[in-house]
């Protein structure tokens, strides 16, 4: 490959702006297989996943399985999405966690494609502002297990004013179930027992003709907006 097509030439002289995302890929993926070189072995798992943000979900295993990768090729692509997130999650601070619609659009693209149910904790301050954000759990395609006890703690350990819970359905149907409502019950019941304030629960869906992409509970008044 040319010297101004090899991504680490192109990256020193242009900018990683002006990488493509199989590009990008290719920098952690380092070397090929016979016959394909890191930016085909990027470009065709791209290709496989749909997009990057799919990708993102594989656990370090899932991706050791796809051919060109190994153990550790998985670990430094898995090191790079989790840095993504993590600089994702800095750039969340400081933006009111006020409305479903805006917790939808700060949560959903890191949520919506994955195949797990995911559930995030995220403290807000006084102003509603995020102050931080932790993965309570990582569940199967049906269900996911937590208790209110695993969602209170971050926020009792960072003193937070109150808190915002999000997960996922990976059906894509926002719908709650009646596990969502009990849970979210229980946990209208812990945060009053510890005074904080359990501003919403929000279920991030995809986006389907005749219905909204996220179910909100403040919005359907089961979480009073204020308690």
């Amino acid at each position: 490959m040319p010297n101004g097509e090899r991504p680490r030439e192109k990256l020193a002289a242009l900018g990683p702006a002006a990488l493509n995302n199989a590009e990008l890929m290719a920098l952690f993926i380092s070397t090929g297989t016979k016959g394909r070189s890191a930016i085909d072995i990027g470009r065709d798992l791209i290709g496989k996943y749909g997009s990057m943000s799919a990708l993102g979900n594989l656990t370090v295993s899932q991706l050791a399985k796809e051919k060109g990768l190994g153990l550790a090729k998985a670990s430094k692509l898995a090191a790079a999405f989790e840095l993504g997130a993590r600089v994702a999650r800095e750039q969340l601070q400081s933006i009111p966690l006020d409305s479903p619609e805006r917790i939808y659009d700060l949560f959903a693209p890191q949520m919506r494609q994955s195949g797990q149910e995911q559930v995030i904790c995220a403290t807000i301050d006084s102003r509603l502002c995020h102050t931080s954000s932790t993965v309570i759990s990582m569940g199967t395609v049906n269900q996911s297990l937590l208790h209110p006890r695993e969602v209170i703690r971050p926020v009792i350990a960072r003193s937070a004013y109150g808190f915002v819970l999000i997960h996922n359905h990976p059906s894509g149907d926002p719908s709650p179930s009646p596990e969502d409502h009990k849970v979210t019950k229980l946990l209208l019941e812990a945060a009053q027992l510890m005074q904080v304030r359990f501003y919403d629960h929000v279920i991030i869906g995809r986006p389907s003709p005749g219905r909204l992409p996220y179910f909100s509970f403040c919005a359907a008044g089961i979480i009073p907006r204020h308690h």
